[in-house]
């Protein structure tokens, strides 16, 4: 079969499906992206400029759809040249996010396509207004609303979407949800598993070392961010270290903002460190930015506590990896989180708001051995029901497959799909 995948940063959301189609050695796989220095074998790449930014007198809620149709523009262009060298695939996967795919039924009208859809926005009770420390300002609602031009016309291309968790489906209106497919996604669990062996010599992250005797905490966040609770967990850390003074924390990720606002001046980071920096020891607290990902994956494994902080916003790839790593997980009480977390059963909830509470619930699952035992053991049971890399591409290529068999695609289009598309709610144990 022939593949077509899009995505502005290659390979996206697309990894594991994209490694898993070229290492059959069957398939000829196309990817339309940006530049960048990625490589997949079996793989081929064929990148595109970025268009320009809006002018300066684009209405700032029009400003992102503009450079969706603008990028649709270009993409739609690098497809017909890839039509005219001959290439016409069997389907075509992307993500709609930045418009790319809007125009790809233009070029290939008969091929079908799976949208991914990964958030609905509202301009109240979800992200929005969550934090009250960021209030909501009501002239922004406008933008907000607007951001959801690109979803609009994705969902009226007449084809079909998936989504990777139950709460990013609910964000959609009910007349879009028909179109869209729950897919959950997977975690290699052969490779993120618990590996007891790494608390048995000392561990080295940045210029910070954990020994044997240690208790590492971790968090890891693409960017350090309110989005992902970085100010809440950096409240938290001086009752932490105040109240445990064996315990070292390990604060991942870099100083961009990958969602929500930038701080006025400099990085949320050093607006933090400003705040609580001179009640933090510098010797059990250490920043290393990102780290590469065996590392990453050692200090999951040999993690005491895991915190895990999110608005209701997208849940990240860490927290399945966390669990599949037998982490014992210490969560948000947000909706993104209760979908994987059943507190006191294969992790911890805890108030995004109490940074004091988060750290009592921190210490508890420190102290209480067997408490922490159980999470770990259970986190990972979870993730071996529910977070398999190989049920997830089987999955996603049943999908694939039942997509190409059908008919033209319409709205009515998960019918097809419908053990697929409706979602299972797990089970409150």
């Amino acid at each position: 079969m022939k593949y077509l995948f899009v995505h502005q940063n290659f390979p996206g959301q697309f990894l594991h499906i994209v490694r898993h189609l070229a290492a059959m050695k069957q398939h000829e796989v196309v990817f339309i992206t940006e530049p960048n220095a990625n490589h997949i074998e079996g793989v081929r790449t064929v990148p595109y400029r970025k268009p320009p930014g809006a002018a300066a007198e684009t209405h700032i809620a029009a400003r992102e759809l503009d450079g969706g149709v603008r990028r649709a523009e270009i993409v739609a262009h690098t497809a017909a040249n890839l039509k005219m060298l001959g290439f016409t695939p069997d389907i075509i996967i992307g993500h709609h996010g930045w418009g790319e795919l809007l125009n790809l039924i233009d070029v290939w009208p008969d091929v079908p396509l799976l949208g991914y859809f990964e958030f609905y926005y509202h301009y109240d009770g979800i992200d929005v207004g969550f934090d009250p420390e960021f209030p909501a300002e009501p002239l922004d609602y406008p933008r907000i609303r607007a951001k959801n031009a690109i979803n609009h016309i994705a969902l009226n291309l007449g084809c079909h979407g998936q989504t990777p968790t139950e709460w990013q489906f609910s964000t959609y209106p009910a007349w879009a949800q028909p179109q869209i497919t729950l897919l959950r996604e997977g975690v290699h669990l052969d490779v993120c598993k618990p590996n007891p062996q790494v608390r048995r010599a000392p561990l080295k992250i940045g210029d910070m070392t954990i020994r044997p005797g240690d208790k590492l905490v971790t968090y890891v966040s693409r960017d350090l961010e309110p989005y992902r609770g970085f100010h809440v967990m950096m409240r938290t850390l001086p009752h932490l270290l105040r109240a445990r003074k064996d315990v070292k924390v390990v604060m991942v990720g870099g100083d961009g903002v990958s969602y929500g606002n930038p701080p006025q001046q400099g990085t949320w980071r050093e607006v933090m460190m400003k705040e609580v920096g001179d009640r933090l020891d510098p010797d059990r607290v250490v920043f290393p930015g990102r780290l590469d990902y065996q590392v990453y994956l050692t200090m999951l494994q040999r993690s005491d506590a895991h915190v895990y902080l999110t608005y209701p916003f997208v849940a990240s790839w860490s927290l399945r990896e966390s669990l599949a790593a037998g982490c014992a997980v210490i969560g948000s009480d947000t909706q993104p989180v209760r979908e994987f977390i059943t507190h006191g059963e294969n992790g911890m909830l805890a108030s995004f708001f109490d940074p004091p509470g988060l750290a009592r619930t921190i210490q508890r699952v420190l102290e209480e051995t067997r408490l922490a035992r159980s999470l770990r053991e259970k986190a990972r049971s979870y993730a071996e029901k529910h977070l398999s890399m190989d049920e997830y591409l089987a999955n996603y290529e049943s999908l694939i497959g039942r997509l190409i068999g059908g008919a033209t695609l319409t709205r009515t289009a998960a019918a097809a799909i419908e053990a697929l598309s409706r979602p299972q709610r797990r089970a409150k144990r």
